[in-house]
């Protein structure tokens, strides 16, 4: 028997009672009446949330009725909004070809940000290649952890590794969301976990570093951060549902 790479994740303190908690808390949000009559609605305000968060991460903020608006031609903040919207139709492909997918996120979030020649190219860094490959075969299938900590790993491991010019973090987020959506976790995308990311910053930044140690407190560190940000997402989906009653 070959040994799960990750499953040592789970031993670490108070880490599998925080994955506990916000699966529950993500089963809780799916739970809203809204979805039942306006999910599109809901997966688009969602998305839009997403996006202008994930931009902010990477510094370039913008409020979010400018961007509403269609003012905003940034092209950062441009590249989230197309890799937002592009998710739910690279979910098939993802887990079957992670490297393409991953090839196809970067296109759609560099494009006017970096040169042609870089658009969906991994950097030429054999060191970089062969942990990309690593993470691949988690993706594909390496590994049995809960979606929630392979997302976690994932995305804090193409943070550290920046393997693509330009917004890498963007790529990052939006894999680690794959991860979620291709598991069964959130296969509508609807948990805005780059909310929780963007409102708890300073710790976001943080657990990334101590994630790129490789440490045991430094993984755990990542990964505490990454399942609070889940809930953050999770209760931002209750809310958008209440507005959208509301609304409605």
């Amino acid at each position: 028997m070959t040994t799960d790479p990750l499953a040592p994740l789970l031993a670490l303190a108070d880490i599998a009672p925080a994955v506990e908690r916000a699966r529950e808390r993500v089963d809780e949000a799916m739970r809203h009446r809204a979805l039942r009559r306006h999910g599109g609605q809901v997966a688009a305000e969602v998305s839009l949330r997403s996006a202008v968060a994930s931009a902010a991460l990477e510094g370039y903020a913008h409020e979010r009725e400018t961007v509403r608006a269609g003012t905003v031609t940034e092209p950062v903040l441009q590249g989230a909004l197309r890799v937002a919207g592009a998710l739910p139709g690279l979910t098939e492909l993802w887990p079957k070809a992670p490297r393409q997918a991953l090839a196809k996120l970067h296109v759609l979030a560099a494009h006017n940000v970096v040169t042609e020649d870089e658009l969906g190219r991994p950097v030429a860094d054999p060191v970089v290649g062969a942990r990309l490959d690593g993470l691949a075969g988690l993706v594909a299938g390496g590994t049995k952890v809960p979606p929630l900590v392979l997302a976690a790993v994932v995305h804090g491991e193409l943070l550290n590794l920046r393997p693509f010019a330009g917004p890498s973090g963007v790529v990052a987020r939006a894999a680690a969301r794959l991860v979620l959506m291709s598991r069964g976790l959130d296969p509508r995308g609807l948990v805005a976990v780059d909310v929780g990311h963007r409102e708890r910053e300073p710790e976001y930044v943080g657990a990334a570093g101590a994630f790129a140690t490789g440490t045991p407190d430094g993984l755990r560190s990542w990964l505490r951060h990454y399942m609070s940000a889940v809930e953050v997402g999770a209760d931002q989906l209750t809310v958008i549902g209440d507005e959208i009653l509301a609304a409605a």
